[in-house]
Parts: C-alpha cells; structure tokens; sequence
C-alpha cells in the first residue's frame, strides 16, 4: 500500500506539538482531530450489551479507539488487528503521547493482519479460535466506504463481505465503523441487509485550520 510514517512536528496555529500518520503522501489521521474514532468506540460500546466485553478494533494508527474502548469498563479483552508491524512498533515505544501505555494494557493484544482477509475468512481474528465471537467490532481503517486505502478492500463493503463479518459477532452485538464522509445510501443499503438497527451518526469537532466545525461519520448497526 506504500511507505506509512508518523511524523511529529510543531503546529503554531495551534501551539502544540502534533502527530500525524501518512501513507506515502497521503494522510491518515492526526492527533490534532481524534473526536470521531473515540465516538466509534464510544458510540459501538453504548449499544453492545452484557459484561466481560470481548471487542476487536480494526486498524490502530494513533491508538485513539482502542483507548476509548478500554475506559468502557466492562471490556475484558481488546484485540487491536493492525497491518502494519510498524504502527505496532510505534505503540510499543510509546511514541504518542496521548496514548501510551495502550500496548502494555493487560487487556490489549495488538495482532499484526490484514482485518479484512482475517474478517471474511471463517477462521476469524483468532484462527486458533475458530468458533470465537466477539461483541462489538469497531473498524477505522478505510477513508470511507468508497475511498479505501487498498483495492482489495473494496470487497468487504459489499453485502456478502458484510454478512462474512456477521459470523464472528455475537447476536446482539455492534458492527461500528468510522468514515470521513456522511452516510453513503448504498453502504446503508448493504448494512440494512445483513444488521438490523442501522444508523449514521454524524461527528462535528472544532477545526483550527478553517475557524469553523469539521464532521466525520461514525455507521452503527446490531446483528439479530
């Protein structure tokens, strides 16, 4: 997919130092505007039912959801699938200050895959595990449904990838996910079709840069 680097550097609009992850010369995410992918975890958790949570978080980048997810008391276990060895490298020597310590968390196992192969196999997240389910899966990964880092991925996105990914949830348990666009109908359309209690909800966070407000969107949807 390219080169990924987190890049530090001083910002004086807003007078503090700030991280950013690129991949080539694209970037991902900045701890400048992290609201959105703690509304994923928040947002996935507040409607993922029971106690002894067993959640798994797609993509780990700045470590932003998988920190929200662990301040929800009743997770037990978080297993954060990165693809990049780097990024969990990154983690590992606590090199973002907002999130450290979020490798060394008893709870965490940070599991270095590809979370869309691993998702639409029947072997799951954890193939020595086959027939484990989670109760929440929370997936930051992809810009949006259509906009997607890697080609392949666009496969997931579809009813029959969707509905893969349905098999490693509990029933009663969340799919959420993070997009930096609203609601796109026909993504909506393919969730409706495979999870009940579909819903986007848009995220708005102050933006330095333009005076204003900026939006993500976070998609919420339960299986049956």
């Amino acid at each position: 997919m390219g080169e990924i680097s987190l890049r530090r550097r001083y910002d004086r609009e807003v007078q503090s130092e700030v991280y950013e992850v690129k991949l080539g010369e694209e970037f991902l995410m900045s701890s400048l505007f992290p609201v959105a992918e703690i509304e994923l975890a928040r947002l996935g958790l507040a409607r993922t039912p029971g106690t002894g949570l067993d959640v798994i978080v797609g993509g780990l980048g700045l470590g932003y959801t998988a920190q929200a997810a662990l301040e929800d008391r009743r997770v037990e276990t978080l297993t954060v699938v990165e693809y990049s060895d780097a990024v969990i490298e990154w983690h590992r020597k606590d090199l973002i200050p907002d999130t450290a310590g979020l490798a060394a968390d008893p709870r965490v196992q940070l599991a270095q895959t590809d979370f869309f192969a691993a998702g639409m196999s029947e072997a799951g997240f954890h193939p020595d595990e086959p027939g484990r389910r989670y109760d929440a899966i929370l997936l930051d990964i992809d810009h949006t449904p259509r906009h997607v880092l890697h080609e392949p991925h666009t496969a997931f996105y579809t009813v029959d990838g969707l509905r893969a990914l349905s098999a490693h949830l509990k029933p009663g348990g969340c799919f959420a996910m993070w997009s930096d666009d609203p609601a796109e109908d026909e993504f909506m359309n393919a969730l409706g079709e495979v999870f009940t209690d579909v819903e986007n909800e848009e995220i708005w966070f102050d933006n330095p840069y333009t005076g204003g407000e900026s939006s993500n969107s976070v998609y919420l949807a339960t299986k049956a």
